[in-house]
């Protein structure tokens, strides 16, 4: 009779402890479930756009892009634009040397426009870097590639303007590998200049719309008392110069460069002129 009390009780204390267990356990689990769809649910809950608008210029038209401020600021899409739209093409000037008097005004003025030419640079460079671009990998490789086009079409300004007054820079220099033999031509004797000088104005005169134009105007200037400036002027201009500029990289601002620049609107609204 005292075995079967002892088990009884032993039974109950089991039981007991167990119901405990299952109910202690049931409020945790339910809170990591609760949490865990409080968690699921603000993360799927979408960012609201911020419109705003940026407006630019190009050619023809007047545009009004509307775009998405949570992802770029005005300042980041104004810099990209910049390096898109504004820093395409020549980023330097100086001295066009077409004739006789533009060739003796760059020989006598050649220091004044060298420093104002080291002082282009070194300003054009400054907003290059500064820029605030969107953050892309395309637009930072594009802004890269064209420090390099500076730093090129800087070597070429200031070497033409120098060997307007002495050709003999251009032997050797690193901008002449593949263009040596307008260099060899200005530093040759009389008869290569003239060969070198005739093959340059008969390719020109294939480009031109009055080939004849073209190469009387190398009889004339070949029968003149002037031949060896209007050597120089035709050889570095048209040859040397056009020869290296050809070779320079650049970034061309294609379809593509508008469609990447385009996509990071949500729509452009623009008012155009008739071209």
């Amino acid at each position: 009779m005292k075995n079967w009390i002892f088990c009884a009780l032993f039974l109950s204390v089991l039981g007991c402890k167990k119901e405990n267990t299952t109910s202690a356990s049931q409020p945790k689990d339910s809170a990591k479930v609760f949490v865990k769809n409080i968690k699921a649910d603000s993360s799927a809950a979408p960012q609201q756009i911020k419109e705003e608008i940026f407006n630019f210029e190009t050619e023809l038209c007047n545009n009004k892009g509307h775009f998405d401020a949570n992802k770029y600021s005005k300042e980041e899409l104004e810099g990209t634009f910049k390096l898109w739209f504004h820093m395409r093409g020549t980023m330097l000037s100086s001295p066009s040397v077409f004739n006789l008097n533009s060739l003796q005004k760059v020989r006598t003025e050649k220091d004044k426009i060298l420093s104002q030419l080291d002082k282009d640079f070194s300003e054009t460079k400054k907003i290059l870097e500064n820029l605030k671009v969107v953050k892309d990998p395309y637009w930072e490789n594009l802004r890269t590639n064209k420090l390099q086009e500076l730093k090129d079409e800087y070597e070429l300004k200031k070497t033409e303007i120098l060997a307007f007054s002495d050709p003999s820079i251009l032997m050797n220099h690193k901008l002449s590998k593949g263009c040596e033999n307008y260099a060899k031509a200005l530093n040759s004797n009389n008869a290569y200049m003239v060969e070198t000088w005739r093959k340059l104005r008969e390719e020109m005169s294939k480009r031109n719309s009055d080939p004849q134009r073209i190469m009387s105007e190398f009889e004339s200037h070949l029968n003149s008392s002037d031949k060896n400036d209007y050597a120089t002027i035709d050889l570095i201009t048209f040859g040397w110069g056009n020869c290296v500029n050809d070779k320079i990289g650049k970034d061309a601002a294609d379809e593509n460069m508008y469609k990447k620049f385009e996509s990071l609107f949500i729509k452009i609204d623009s008012e155009c002129d008739e071209p």
